[in-house]
């Protein structure tokens, strides 16, 4: 059997060790060990809360306008860099990297960790509908004809578990006028987790100017 190749120049920014890129990593870090230590932490909570208040302050004391950002976060017409999915520029981001396979779908690997989860020990089923959601969107953008999500169907056939590497896969099964149909999955050794049906409508937003 012929192996599927994937494009490796992918589908998703790829994140800087520098700059925002690296700031935003730190961030994941300490979005992570909060969670991780809890209220059994021999760690003065409060001291830490003071400090990254301290972060934020000089943040926001030098940051652009939220309209200025905003114009500055569309401009060029290359793959985002602030989404909530594979944005390297976002702290809630895991974040997830696709890759376009010469079949005509994509795929993309992700662990997630404690800050993504719901029942004990697994993903949450919101979080598992916002990977399908974004990954179904970059699916109908690989396949040419890309839109704005109409309907999401999902169907969890079992817990997604954290800490495991998980596949998240998508393809545009079929375009009927403005009508985009895709289908897309997240599995977890092998097993499929959660499957994604998928309506959108071909409409683009105008990027802020």
């Amino acid at each position: 059997m012929t192996e599927t190749r994937i494009d490796r120049t992918g589908l998703t920014a790829t994140p800087n060790n520098e700059g925002v890129d690296a700031a935003v990593a730190a961030a994941r870090r300490v979005i992570d060990a909060l969670l991780h230590s809890g209220d059994m932490s021999a760690v003065e909570m409060t001291q830490v809360a003071e400090q990254l208040n301290a972060v934020a302050d000089h943040l926001e004391a030098h940051a652009p306008t939220v309209g200025e950002r905003m114009v500055d976060m569309w401009r060029g017409e290359g793959v985002t860099r602030h989404d909530p999915v594979t944005g390297p520029e976002n702290a809630i981001a895991p974040p997830l990297r696709l890759y376009g396979r010469d079949d005509g779908s994509i795929e993309g690997e992700v662990v997630l960790g404690m800050p993504y989860q719901g029942p004990p020990g697994c993903v949450h089923g919101g979080v598992s509908a916002l990977l399908l959601d974004h990954t179904l969107g970059v699916a109908n953008a690989w396949a040419g004809t890309s839109g704005m999500t109409g309907t999401l169907t999902l169907r969890y056939h079992r817990p997604t578990p954290l800490f495991e590497r998980l596949t998240v896969t998508g393809r545009q099964t079929s375009v009927d006028g403005r009508k985009i149909y895709t289908t897309g999955t997240i599995t977890a050794g092998g097993q499929v987790c959660v499957t994604a049906e998928g309506l959108f409508i071909d409409k683009q937003l105008d990027r802020p100017r």
